[in-house]
C-alpha cells in the first residue's frame, strides 16, 4: 500500500505542477508536461520495481542460500572423505610396517630351511660320498686280493714248471692214478 500512496501523491504533484504551467505559457507549459510526465513515468516505474524486485531479491537471496547451505555440505562432504581417506593411507603406512614385518619373518624363515635343507642334502651327499668311497675302497681291496692272488699263482706256476721234472711229472700222474682207483 505504501507504494500506492507515493504514486498518487507523484501524481497530485504532478497534476499541481501541470496545473501551475498552464497559466504560464506555451514553452514553459510544453516543460511542465515533460516533467510531469517524467514524474508520472518515474512514479509508475517505481511502483512496478517495488512490486517485482522485492520478491526477486528475495527469492534470489534464497537461491543463494540454498547453494550456500548446499556447498556447506558438500565441502562437509568433502572433508569427510578426505579425512577417511587420510585413515585409510595411514591404515595402509600400519599395514604397510606389518607387511615388511612378516616380510624378514618369512625371509629369515625361508633362509633357516634353506639353510636346513642343504644341511640334510649335504650330509646325504656326504654318506653316499662315504659309501661310494668305502665300496670303491672294498672293490680295489678285492680287485688288488684278486691280482694278488693271479699274481702268485703265476708265480706259483712259474716255479712249479720250472722245478718239474719228467720223472716228477711221472709220479704224479701214478699218485693220482692210484687214487682213483
Amino acid at each position: 500500500m505504501r507504494p500506492a500512496v507515493r504514486f498518487a501523491w507523484l501524481f497530485s504533484l504532478a497534476a499541481g505542477l501541470a496545473s501551475a504551467a498552464g497559466e504560464g505559457g506555451g514553452e514553459s507549459s510544453l516543460q511542465m508536461w515533460k516533467w510531469a510526465n517524467f514524474l508520472v513515468l518515474a512514479g509508475a516505474l517505481g511502483y512496478l520495481m517495488a512490486k517485482t524486485l522485492p520478491p526477486m531479491f528475495a527469492a534470489r537471496t534464497a537461491a543463494i542460500t540454498e547453494d550456500m547451505v548446499e556447498s556447506r555440505r558438500i565441502h562437509q562432504e568433502a572433508d569427510e572423505r578426505a579425512a577417511e581417506v587420510e585413515r585409510r593411507l595411514a591404515a595402509i603406512e600400519t599395514e604397510i610396517a606389518a607387511l615388511r614385518v612378516e616380510s624378514r619373518e618369512e625371509t629369515t624363515a625361508e633362509a633357516e630351511r634353506q639353510t636346513q635343507h642343504a644341511a640334510v642334502e649335504i650330509a646325504r651327499i656326504q654318506a653316499q660320498a662315504q659309501r661310494e668311497i668305502s665300496d670303491a675302497g672294498k672293490d680295489a681291496h678285492m680287485a688288488l686280493k684278486n691280482y694278488a692272488a693271479g699274481l702268485a699263482i703265476d708265480l706259483a706256476g712259474q716255479k712249479i714248471r720250472a722245478r718239474m721234472t719228467p720223472a716228477m711229472e711221472d709220479r704224479l700222474v701214478r699218485g693220482f692214478m692210484r687214487e682213483l682207483k
